[in-house]
């Protein structure tokens, strides 16, 4: 785990002592809101429909169990008592006084965490597998990659500026687990002739005009990383759009420009930065990899599961590790009604605890909102379960219909256009009703409250999108997308939905796959893909159905 040295806090103190200042001459009136809102943002601050809104980065969603304790000292001195985890590995307070903002950045610097770039027209927190560095299928542990990418892209003298906010991703597994392919730029990283590198793709996002990422690069060796993503955004700064904020971001770009001219370019501008980068990048990711080593691991053994709840949980929420005597767990913070993503003070402070006991110190923020506990030997997992069901995080949920990501929607985001977190409870709470989630099975539900998709509905097996309509909430579903390696955009598919008639028509649809499927391996994607949206069209709209018949 990367840790802070002298130049980190360093430069940590001067920044948050710089954003005391102007916060001091916000509040004393010598800055208008206009003029302060730029300050703010480069520090994560944003002002949402209540209060300002300060959102903190957790790079690659890598935590201590140090930091996790701190995040829970924010929420229960600063904000509500709560914390909320988003899609992008951070975590957000939605009630701070911005009196106390320059505070909770000194407390985050005291561990090595921080606000900068998590907002505004830069390069945003670098993402990655949540299971890096414990994954069986892994090829390589993407964070030391990832870690290189954050230290190169802060406060980067040309990219402060750029025509839009820009995300990058990066996995060290086959299976994408990073959403890498709805990324301005996607690393996967790939081993040849026993090399490693990536490939590397361009011009994915979601938001108002949805696409796939595309290669640009089949193969990209590791030591040339950061000059060609220097490449990258170099030539997106240059063509990139600053005339329409809703065709600015590089997928635009890359769509009008075309591929095969972008790569050339992008070849073109690596090939003069490449000899300006002398090494150095190559001593650092070295000593990243070291600092990123796994811990030492103990030997464990599996402990005998006799009770049906820990053997439903053990089934839903671990995954294999490379470890056959460790497994990888999953704290859901979806328990049916919750509000997805938010976990109360007591609950951070828990899951480090149990991190500290059970898993070598180690926690990770998953892009869909729920905690990873990367590294806990087996024989450990019936207390840990016990611990987690006392402070209702012992959901067997993960990956099942309950498990939504979910967006903070109309509650507190002041562009949002519909609620998102009452959809989403209601329907997790529908779902437990009918007692058919562990029947139904893999299930990827995405819930955006607006059109610039921070719940990630157009990857959701089921989309919904909430938008205004005359001063009326309307949904739309959309169904068969995908954000794994086989991505894919979801289908429209019909009329929206009123508030109140939403989660009905998403229990007919989920009913309606019971009856279509071949049997229990045959997931709602797979049956989506092979029967086409017409029997699932009918299950939404029966009444449409009923006329053509």
């Amino acid at each position: 785990m990367y840790r802070y040295d002298d130049f980190d806090r360093a430069f940590l103190a001067e920044r948050n002592a710089q954003f005391r200042a102007q916060v001091a001459r916000r509040l004393d009136g010598s800055l208008t809101e206009d003029e302060f809102k730029p300050l703010r943002l480069m520090n994560g601050v944003y002002l949402q429909l209540h209060a300002y809104m300060l959102r903190v980065a957790i790079p690659y969603g890598t935590l201590s169990s140090d930091q996790m304790r701190v995040l829970a000292d924010l929420a229960q001195r600063w904000d509500k008592g709560y914390g909320h985890f988003t899609t992008r590995q951070n975590i957000q307070y939605n009630w701070p006084k911005l009196v106390d903002i320059p505070d909770m950045l000194d407390r985050l610097s005291d561990v090595g965490l921080h606000a900068i770039q998590t907002s505004g027209n830069t390069i945003r927190n670098v993402t990655a597998d949540h299971f890096a560095g414990a994954a069986a299928d892994e090829v390589a542990d993407p964070r030391p990659y990832a870690e290189l990418l954050r230290q190169w892209s802060t406060d980067h003298p040309e990219f402060q500026f750029l025509p839009r906010k820009f995300k990058i991703a990066v996995t060290g597994a086959p299976n994408d687990r990073a959403v890498t392919r709805a990324h301005d730029i996607g690393l996967v990283l790939k081993e040849r002739d026993g090399q490693l590198g990536f490939e590397v793709l361009v011009g994915g996002g979601l938001g108002r005009t949805p696409m796939i990422g595309k290669t640009v690069r089949d193969f990209l060796p590791e030591a040339d990383l950061l000059p060609y993503c220097e490449a990258i955004v170099s030539v997106y700064n240059r063509l990139g759009r600053r005339d329409n904020k809703f065709k600015a971001r590089i997928k635009i770009t890359v769509h009008e420009t075309g591929l095969d001219e972008i790569r050339r370019q992008v070849e073109e501008r690596f090939a003069e930065l490449r000899p300006l980068f002398d090494g150095t990048a190559l001593q650092v990711l070295d000593d990243l990899k070291a600092q990123f080593a796994p811990p030492a691991f103990a030997d464990s053994t599996d402990a005998p599961v006799v009770d049906p709840l820990l053997r439903s949980w053990v089934d839903t929420n671990t995954a294999g590790h490379k470890r056959a005597d460790h497994a990888i767990v999953t704290v859901s913070l979806k328990a049916h009604g919750a509000t997805p993503g938010d976990a109360t003070a007591e609950q951070m402070r828990l899951m480090a605890d149990l991190a500290e006991a059970h898993a070598y110190g180690e926690l990770r923020i998953s892009h869909e909102q729920n905690v990873i506990l990367p590294h806990v030997p087996r024989a450990a997992l019936p207390a840990l379960h016990a611990r987690l069901r006392e402070a209702g995080l012992g959901t067997a949920n993960v990956g099942l219909a309950s498990d939504i990501i979910a967006c903070p929607g109309m509650d507190y985001c002041a562009l949002a256009t519909a609620r998102s977190i009452p959809v989403a409870q209601q329907i997790a709470e529908r779902i437990d009703a009918l007692k058919i989630e562990h029947e139904v099975g893999h299930l990827k539900i995405k819930i955006s409250g607006c059109i610039n998709a921070c719940g990630h509905h157009h990857v959701g097996h089921i989309g919904i999108l909430g938008l205004d309509r005359a001063g009326v909430e309307n949904y739309q579903i959309t169904l068969g997308g995908d954000g794994s390696e086989r991505a894919a955009i979801g289908e429209r598919a019909g009329p929206g939905f009123a508030y109140d008639a939403i989660v009905p028509a998403i229990e007919r649809l989920i009913l309606a796959y019971l009856d279509l499927r071949e049997g229990p391996d045959d997931t709602f994607l797979d049956a989506y893909r092979r029967l086409g949206p017409a029997p699932f069209k009918a299950a939404l709209y029966p009444e449409e159905a009923q006329d053509a018949a």
